[in-house]
């Protein structure tokens, strides 16, 4: 049994993550677990150490703005979620997956276009999807935790190459300070150019 989380997903600039934890027994996970989005930085981060002993195998995925850009949010979903199974040490047998679907397919009318992507080789998986799956679910919410680690460490860094638009803050989102130093400067190479960003202004 493997839990699927993805973090990301709704930033403007920066990797989207794909979390996946996998458990062969039962045994509780660490305390306070829960959805990352409800932990602390300080917590979070405390918290990768037990859930690494506790996980069978844990591994993530990711995708860059870029390709993001050019497969689109869902399929590039699919592709990260992908990279995070293809990564773990253990062959998945049933996936749950926070949310209500199936992130391992892509519609059938989306095309990765002239960038050819990788095999979706987990389509056929059984899954089960849940909602408020980081809330309910504890390998979801370990996924949760572990992408959301990972993704921050990564903007952080990002940050430090390119810290006009204050990353290491707002981890790639749309918050007021990112907002209006997109307007003043443009986007950067990390930024999902295909996404409706604020216009660079001409003053």
């Amino acid at each position: 049994m493997v839990g699927i989380d993805e973090v990301g997903r709704g930033a403007l600039a920066g990797p989207m993550t794909v979390g996946a934890v996998a458990i062969c027994r039962e045994e509780a996970p660490p305390e306070g677990l829960n959805d990352s989005k409800l932990l602390t930085r300080v917590r979070r981060e405390s918290l990768v150490e037990p859930l690494g002993q506790w996980a069978a195998a844990w591994s993530l995925g990711s995708v860059s703005a870029c390709e993001i850009d050019a497969w689109g949010l869902r399929l590039a979903l699919a592709v990260a979620a992908t990279r995070a199974l293809n990564a773990l040490s253990l062959v998945p047998t049933h996936a749950l997956i926070d949310g209500p679907f199936n992130l391992l397919r892509a519609p059938a009318n989306v095309a990765f276009g002239e960038e050819l992507g990788p095999e979706l080789r987990y389509g056929s998986l059984p899954v089960t999807t849940i909602v408020k799956g980081d809330q309910r679910c504890a390998t979801i919410a370990a996924a949760s935790v572990l992408a959301k680690v990972h993704r921050d460490a990564m903007m952080v860094a990002l940050d430090a190459e390119s810290g006009a638009y204050g990353w290491a803050a707002n981890k790639g989102y749309g918050a007021p300070a990112h907002l209006e130093a997109l307007r003043r400067n443009g986007p950067s190479p990390h930024h999902r150019q295909s996404w409706s960003l604020p216009p660079r202004s001409s003053k």
